[in-house]
């Protein structure tokens, strides 16, 4: 009998899926924001609440939570100017900005608990920015043992925390720090 193992029998793996057609409007932009700015812009005009998913805002800068989020506790921090190149900010934009990613570094290993932390940011369109025209920090929490990082390659992707929760959970971190 031999040790080896046929790899047709286990590739490819038969996956579960949770069908989001919701995602794919999102992605192909079937769905636009209103007007003709970029959901960012519609966020910091709207300022922080629930319906725009912005949570806090800095003088240069705001944290977002991703509406299709990758993982449990997903935030954004980008800049309010609508700006698509990290060589386009101001000296004191930047500053902003990077204090802020590290002020939600913070609050996501705060609010939860994570092992580890993806901080990413596709910067153009050909580098897969979705949204290439306003520069956008990924800020995502890990955790030993979730399964994934993109729900694409995944087996199966389940959020476990409502964005509403996490809404909430953010608000409030960030809530103290302004008090």
């Amino acid at each position: 009998m031999s040790d080896k193992i046929d790899l047709s029998e286990i590739w490819p793996q038969e996956r579960d899926y949770i069908s989001r057609p919701d995602r794919l409007k999102y992605l192909r932009r079937v769905v636009k924001p209103d007007g003709d700015e970029c959901v960012f812009c519609n966020a910091f005009a709207k300022g922080p609440s629930f319906e725009s998913l912005c949570v806090y805002k800095s003088k240069h800068s705001m944290v977002v939570l991703n509406k299709y989020p990758y993982n449990s506790g997903h935030a954004l921090v980008l800049p309010h100017r609508h700006v698509g190149d990290l060589l386009e900010l101001s000296s004191e934009e930047y500053l902003d900005l990077s204090e802020l990613l590290k002020t939600t570094v913070k609050a996501v290993k705060t609010i939860y608990n994570c092992a580890g932390i993806n901080l990413g940011m596709n910067h153009g369109k050909v580098a897969g920015a979705g949204i290439p025209d306003h520069l956008h920090w990924h800020v995502i929490p890990r955790w030993s043992g979730d399964t994934n990082f993109f729900p694409l390659i995944a087996e199966t992707k389940l959020i476990p925390v409502s964005l509403e929760d996490t809404y909430k959970s953010y608000e409030e971190y960030f809530k103290k720090l302004t008090a």
